[in-house]
């Protein structure tokens, strides 16, 4: 197996860089009013800011790659509701 090349590295790291930024935003200005909601909820239970944003930021990209593959709008309703059942990750899509 290659080691992947600092190009990629760099991509990876600002597509997790832009998603986690994008969750921050919506917790700070509570749109989707399940952000804030969520973040609150993994708080209370006990998970540290960084992993909290993390499991956000997967199920933000999860939706984004549906979009994108589906050639579709973003779907709210199915975000808002992957975000509520966190921890619990969403199935991948295909």
């Amino acid at each position: 197996m290659s080691e992947p090349t600092p190009i990629e590295n760099d991509e990876e790291d600002f597509a997790e860089a832009t998603l986690t930024q994008a969750i921050e935003n919506q917790i700070e200005s509570d749109n989707p009013p399940a952000a804030k909601a969520t973040f609150n909820k993994l708080t209370l239970v006990g998970y540290e800011r960084e992993d909290i944003l993390n499991l956000m930021a997967h199920v933000l990209a999860i939706e984004i790659d549906a979009m994108l593959d589906e050639d579709r709008a973003f779907n709210t309703e199915w975000y808002e509701a992957a975000l509520r059942a966190l921890p619990e990750l969403p199935p991948e899509q295909k």
